[in-house]
């Protein structure tokens, strides 16, 4: 009886080892199965789950969240817009100062001009009646053009020893500079103080040692006296001189500038040199308004800034 007592808990041991053993190799057998019958996903899947996850590096903040990264991008791109916001102004601004004082120191110069006219109208230029070195007639019409092409004037004479030679050589100088440097052509105009000796050969003949654009013109004794006087040029020869004998005429020594309508514009002294010079003209002909725009400018809801 003892035995039997003794020998059953083992033969139950036993037996629980068993049943244990059996039931955990059924279950690795289910896992196994469960694992064969498990769809496995394809590699564009896995390509695809890969590039959902990693970002670029330069793109994320370390530590960040996707909200927090959201934020972060939103406000560079605002600090950018508001960047070439101030760019834009800045440029704008600059822009706008430039045409003003540009366009400030044009409305200057026609201011002054326009003054030289009124007041100058009566006191230089005019009419005149001469002829060219050809022989054709040359009168203050010719002056006038659609082209707005400017006219530069210097009286002189064919015997001056120094000073014309020297005026027509920065003549020449400032003709050139304004052609090649912008394209600004003159009706250079040489007038004769001296038209007893200065016949119309004698100074092409003078003037083909400058300048070959500069017209040459002459005329009858009081035909040039008159020009003279409608310059206010003065000029004068000596008294009681003989045929053939050789004299100096004093005279003034001055550029005029007029402007394609005929009207007188500035005057360049002696003392100013080539460059200056043509630095002078260039900025009266950009400031150049013809008189119907002038008084079409009066007109205007502008026109205050005209008076």
């Amino acid at each position: 009886m003892l035995s039997r007592i003794l020998f059953r808990p083992r033969i139950s041991t036993v037996y629980n080892l068993r049943t244990s053993s059996l039931h955990y190799s059924k279950r690795l057998l289910s896992n196994s199965a469960y694992r064969l019958n498990e769809k496995k996903p394809d590699a564009s899947e896995i390509q695809k789950d890969a590039a959902t996850k990693k970002r670029p590096l330069s793109r994320v903040a370390i530590g960040g969240t996707q909200e927090s990264e959201k934020k972060f991008a939103a406000g560079n791109s605002v600090e950018f817009a508001a960047w070439k916001a101030v760019v834009l102004l800045l440029a704008l601004g600059g822009g706008v100062t430039y045409w003003f004082s540009t366009e400030k120191e044009r409305l200057r110069i026609q201011k002054e001009t326009e003054a030289k006219r009124v007041y100058g109208k009566p006191l230089i230029g005019g009419s005149f009646n001469l002829v060219d070195t050809d022989g054709n007639k040359f009168t203050h019409e010719n002056l006038k053009n659609d082209q707005k092409k400017f006219s530069i004037i210097y009286f002189g004479f064919t015997h001056c020893p120094d000073v014309c030679p020297d005026e027509l050589d920065k003549l020449g100088l400032m003709l050139d500079e304004l052609k090649e440097k912008d394209n600004i052509e003159l009706q250079p105009i040489f007038i004769t103080c001296d038209p007893a000796r200065d016949s119309p050969e004698i100074i092409k003949d003078y003037l083909s040692d400058f300048h070959p654009s500069i017209i040459g013109l002459t005329g009858p004794y009081e035909n040039v006296k008159r020009a003279c006087k409608q310059y206010r040029v003065y000029f004068s020869t000596p008294p009681d001189v003989k045929p053939g004998q050789d004299y100096l005429v004093d005279h003034s020594i001055f550029f005029y500038l007029m402007d394609s309508e005929g009207n007188f514009v500035d005057v360049i002294g002696r003392e100013v040199e080539a460059k200056e010079g043509a630095e002078k003209i260039r900025t009266h002909i950009d400031a150049f308004v013809p008189e119907s725009e002038r008084e079409a400018r009066k007109e205007s809801w502008l026109s205050f800034l005209y008076k």
